[in-house]
């Protein structure tokens, strides 16, 4: 079924969603530092499970992942049992949208980030703030993170944030505060380093390091109890107290359950029962 530019195709059960999909997809959108444009002819293909995208993405998808953009046969490939399928094709089509705008080869989180960026992923970097390991300042180099990107859903989830937070950083390094300059020079056909330089005035050794302190300042142990790892603290707390106070009673209940010899005062006189409650 051809909707405008865009090829819907689907099992019986997914075309009524692929033809909606695909009505969206046609419509001009407004993409970070490339404007706003309608996208090119592509495939919108709409699987119903997990199976169905391993078959047609040949196992290059990760387990967990619901939406691929395969750029170079303008595809894309969307689970139809995704949480949010209008925000995963919002995602997918960046991906399609950046690549069909910049003729180079740009690193993998730069990709990621910016289509997470392009999405409204804004909750990513709330996840953010209770990352124990960013806590810990464990924050990974560009290398690293591109790794993570690919590892399993909970590095993952993490690493896309970071991923995200890293173009936020190159637009707001660029005296514009936008990406479009970098994309323009990414247009033209210029290396992403350094494209980088020209635009934010630091190679990409010298923006990363940068990256890596301003996450590590903002996710800070300060930064983690203010946003909620205080709660953890208290429940942590509260539970150990309460295991301890279950640990007293255990004993004290086994100590009723023995005779307790209770000794009297010396020259203390023994209770008095008295028969007639009304003397």
């Amino acid at each position: 079924m051809t909707v405008g530019r865009v090829t819907a195709v689907a099992w019986p059960g997914q075309m009524n969603l692929a033809i909606a999909l695909a009505e969206e997809a046609d419509r001009p959108t407004e993409w970070p530092g490339l404007g706003r444009r309608p996208p090119s002819p592509f495939a919108l293909i709409v699987v119903a499970n997990r199976a169905q995208v391993d078959s047609i993405s040949r196992g290059r998808a990760p387990a967990w992942g619901v939406g691929v953009a395969l750029p170079a046969t303008h595809t894309i490939l969307l689970r139809a049992d995704a949480a949010d399928i209008r925000r995963t094709l919002r995602h997918e089509l960046a991906h399609l949208a950046l690549h069909g705008q910049v003729p180079v080869r740009v690193p993998l989180w730069f990709d990621e980030g910016y289509a997470a960026w392009a999405a409204g992923e804004w909750e990513r970097l709330g996840g953010l703030e209770l990352n124990l390991a960013l806590v810990r300042g464990a924050v990974p180099d560009f290398r690293g993170l591109d790794g993570a990107l690919r590892a399993s859903e909970q590095t993952a989830d993490a690493a896309y944030a970071l991923a995200m937070s890293a173009v936020l950083e190159l637009a707001r390094r660029n005296p514009t505060g936008t990406l479009e300059p970098l994309m323009a020079r990414l247009g033209a056909g210029e290396d992403f380093d350094l494209a980088v330089r020209e635009t934010t005035g630091l190679t990409l050794a010298q923006f990363e390091d940068g990256w890596r302190r301003a996450v590590r300042t903002r996710y800070s142990v300060a930064t983690w109890v203010v946003a909620g790892g205080a709660w953890v603290i208290l429940a942590v707390a509260v539970l150990g107290l309460g295991w301890r106070r279950r640990r007293v009673d255990r004993v004290r209940r086994a100590d009723l359950d023995r005779d307790w010899l209770v000794e009297e005062e010396e020259g203390a006189e023994p209770p008095q029962l008295d028969p007639d409650p009304n003397s």
